[in-house]
């Protein structure tokens, strides 16, 4: 067998029936073909939407909700309905000590404000933070740090600044650690600088000291809102309903108000884009495969063709002494022959697509697909696959081919 495999007249023989054939040949390699370049550039491009997905959402715990106070709906207790509800910080204690599955929680208190840099001003967002912030939302530091625990502590007049807000209260390449702003008439020294991200919920921002804000804005023990992320692998729907139904108790609001908290889930957000993405895989997967295997087919139907018209070409080579299995392995090798061919062009073809794609489209501040790639055990996978149809659809028109006899061969012709 091994000595047939690698005898030059088989190869030369296989290589005379594909020229024989040529435009025949040429369709059904593309047929082939396109199986594997559709499947390729799909995966690629399902690669590259979900990391740019993922870089969009690089600065976020994803498994995080965002809650806060609004007015009720239902009168309960006494108590009228469209009562206005205010978060403040007992409510935090209570939800950090009955709730184990939390991992952060960053209560949040914000405003507006004018800030002042000598003759340069502006009116930006004003949030007062603790330092968790920065594990719930990370922040892409260019210059000095995040707020710590010695500002909360000493409640200092410390201030962190967007990119976008450097630019317009400092002169250019002018270095901003140190120096200080004004805001409502009090001074704060600029201790960090940082860039915001993809999706950035705060905007052009100044973040200073929860303790700080709480004091000079006299909001007491009440917070505007709050930021939480579960551990992983807990349900954060669950504990989103778990947490309302506390501060319900704790508010005394109607445990059937379903509109005195206000809540935005980003887990349930990001889980039906995750959704869609294992969606589109496994279409792509299926319309892929299913592509393959209809060029496979047509290679089955080529080589039948080609058995049928080689008829005499067979009889006379059984006559001569060739055997069944030498007939056999050589419609095997010429099906295999052309399914390699066929996904090697493809995987070259579907790269060369993906590379463009990634130029064309991965490329600016604002890219669609980021980086479309397909992972090298993939491709493996789909060439195997491949190969593996190939030699099974070739099997067919081999046995067809071993069940010709050479008188009645000879007589046909």
């Amino acid at each position: 067998m091994f000595r047939f495999l690698f005898d030059s007249d088989t190869w030369q023989e296989i290589y005379g029936g594909i020229r024989k054939n040529k435009t025949r040949t040429i369709i059904t390699i593309i047929g082939v073909l396109w199986g594997i370049f559709l499947l390729v550039v799909l995966l690629g491009a399902a690669r590259g939407m979900e990391n740019n997905f993922k870089n969009l959402f690089g600065d976020f715990a994803t498994n995080s909700v965002f809650m806060w106070g609004q007015r009720t709906e239902k009168p309960f207790k006494g108590f009228q309905k469209g009562r206005t509800i205010r978060l403040t910080t007992k409510d935090i204690d209570v939800l950090k000590r009955e709730f184990k599955d939390i991992k952060y929680l960053a209560p949040r208190s914000q405003t507006n404000g004018t800030i002042i840099n000598g003759f340069k001003s502006g009116d930006f967002n004003v949030s007062g933070d603790f330092p968790v912030l920065d594990k719930v939302q990370k922040k892409d530091l260019i210059y000095g740090r995040f707020i710590n625990d010695n500002d909360i502590l000493n409640k200092s007049k410390v201030m962190v600044i967007e990119e976008e807000m450097y630019k317009q209260l400092f002169d250019k390449d002018e270095y901003p650690i140190g120096s200080y702003l004004i805001l409502n008439n009090i001074n704060y020294k600029v201790v960090g600088v940082y860039k915001s991200g993809n999706i950035d919920i705060d905007g052009e921002t100044a973040y200073i000291p929860f303790s700080t804000f709480q004091q000079v804005y006299n909001r007491g023990n009440r917070i505007s809102w709050m930021m939480v992320t579960g551990k992983e692998g807990i349900d954060i729907e669950q504990l989103e309903l778990d947490m309302k139904l506390t501060l319900k108790n704790l508010h005394k609001v109607d445990p059937e108000d379903n509109r005195a908290f206000g809540s935005a889930n980003l887990a349930v957000q990001i889980g039906k884009i995750t959704g869609f993405l294992t969606g589109m895989q496994f279409l792509t997967w299926f319309v892929g495969i299913a592509t393959l295997i209809a060029g496979v087919f047509a290679i089955g139907n080529i080589l039948l063709i080609t058995v049928k018209e080689r008829t005499k070409e067979i009889g006379i080579r059984r006559a001569l002494g060739a055997t069944p299995i030498e007939i056999r392995l050589q419609v095997v090798l010429e099906s295999i022959f052309l399914t390699t061919i066929a996904g090697m062009l493809g995987i070259i073809f579907g790269g060369a697509v993906l590379y463009l794609m990634d130029a064309a489209l991965g490329s600016g501040p604002d890219p669609t697909l980021l980086n479309p790639t397909v992972n090298i055990p993939i491709i493996l996978l789909a060439f195997l696959i491949l190969v593996i149809l190939g030699t099974l659809i070739g099997m067919i028109p081999a046995y067809v081919a071993t069940l010709v006899k050479p008188i009645e061969a000879l007589r046909e012709e």
